[in-house]
């Protein structure tokens, strides 16, 4: 599928050097303000190019809407975008056009289509997750009104990893440094290693946690739609993500029901909550107020800058080294993307949701 969502609806399309990417996003509520300077923000933080510890690749990555946006509100109808690639370097992918790279998906397209388009990956490319992060930008638009907000950061890059509750830190300073981290401290920690590991021509890993504040109970469904397992799906679309947990996730295989259940109260307004959230928001596949927390485990990018051992088109044992222009770790970049596939998602149940009620 190249569709993600039911009735918010993102449709993408595009391949790394080609002409452009870009997508249509249909279920989009009319008449909500098009705020086109944030969605550019948001493509801005994806962009390549941004600081010392991403991609050289230069990229403006200017969004061109085409529809369903008229006198600045959307109309109801489908949005098209695109954004135009104007800085490939194509040549640099030549020595990969008949052979597949380890840990990749040449082997694996080639195998479901019979072709491939070599060149920077193609459509594997992470510069497909543009569409997403302007899918993401217009539905942040439409949960902004409904009081719900959706934060990501880099909470881990190889072994230096954040240690607090994510409620001790101030998620506000996770734009201020390059590895987009609440803590300075442990953001130059990250900002040394990835520096060291892209020097060595390798790639390193790590986790993003996103926070969604003021979502609504009720959103998901009982069965084979619930609400976790939809945001699981959403992440595990991503490029090079390999790992999802929400709540405390896998803490929860050495942990008694006593110390996690999340007992039930009345807080001083009269509404019923929880005393504690070790349910990340969601119980029974169903939101319950609460925040929703999750975490998103990234492997290291699999483009190294050394050789590496391979085989070609015929299986033939060979070596290579890959060239070109690539990032030495994909979180920072990788951030506005977990937040905008979070906030389709949940913009996508809360229209399910109206709809079940009507």
């Amino acid at each position: 599928m190249n569709s993600f969502g039911q009735i918010f609806r993102l449709t993408t399309f595009g391949e790394s050097h080609g002409e452009a990417v870009g997508g249509v996003v249909d279920g989009m509520p009319a008449g909500i303000d098009i705020d086109v300077d944030f969605i550019q923000s948001e493509l801005n933080r994806r962009r390549p190019g941004q600081s010392k510890i991403t991609t050289s690749r230069n990229e403006a990555d200017k969004i061109e809407i085409l529809s369903g946006v008229f006198e600045g509100k959307s109309t109801g109808c489908p949005i098209g975008f695109i954004v135009r690639n104007t800085n490939q370097h194509s040549q640099d992918y030549e020595n990969m056009r008949c052979i597949f790279r380890p840990s990749h998906a040449d082997y694996t397209y080639y195998q479901k289509y019979g072709i491939r388009d070599h060149r920077g990956g193609g459509r594997t490319s992470a510069r497909i997750t543009i569409s997403r992060c302007v899918g993401g930008a217009l539905a942040k638009l439409v949960l902004r009104q409904k009081g719900i907000s959706i934060q990501a950061y880099t909470s881990q890059v190889g072994d230096i990893a954040l240690e607090k509750d994510y409620k001790l830190y101030n998620l506000d300073l996770t734009e201020t440094n390059a590895v987009r981290c609440p803590d300075a401290e442990k953001a130059t920690q990250m900002e040394e290693l990835i520096t060291q590991v892209k020097a060595e021509g390798d790639t390193i890993g790590g986790v993003i946690t996103c926070v969604i504040k003021g979502c609504p109970a009720g959103l998901g469904e009982p069965e084979f739609d619930k609400l976790h397992a939809a945001l699981g799906s959403a992440m595990l679309s991503i490029n090079a993500v390999k790992g999802f947990e929400y709540g405390e996730g896998f803490n929860f295989a050495s942990m008694r029901g006593s110390q996690v259940n999340d007992v039930f109260k009345r807080d001083e307004d009269g509404n019923i909550t929880t005393a504690t959230n070790h349910s990340g928001g969601i119980q029974g596949g169903i939101s319950n107020g609460q925040d929703i927390y999750f975490r998103v485990a990234f492997k290291p990018v699999a483009t190294i800058l050394t050789e590496q051992e391979t085989v070609d088109m015929e299986g033939n044992p060979t070596t290579f080294t890959a060239r070109g222009r690539h990032d030495p770790c994909v979180l920072p970049r990788a951030v506005p993307v977990v937040e905008s596939m979070a906030a389709m998602t949940i913009l996508d149940y809360i229209l399910l949701q109206k709809a079940v009620i009507l």
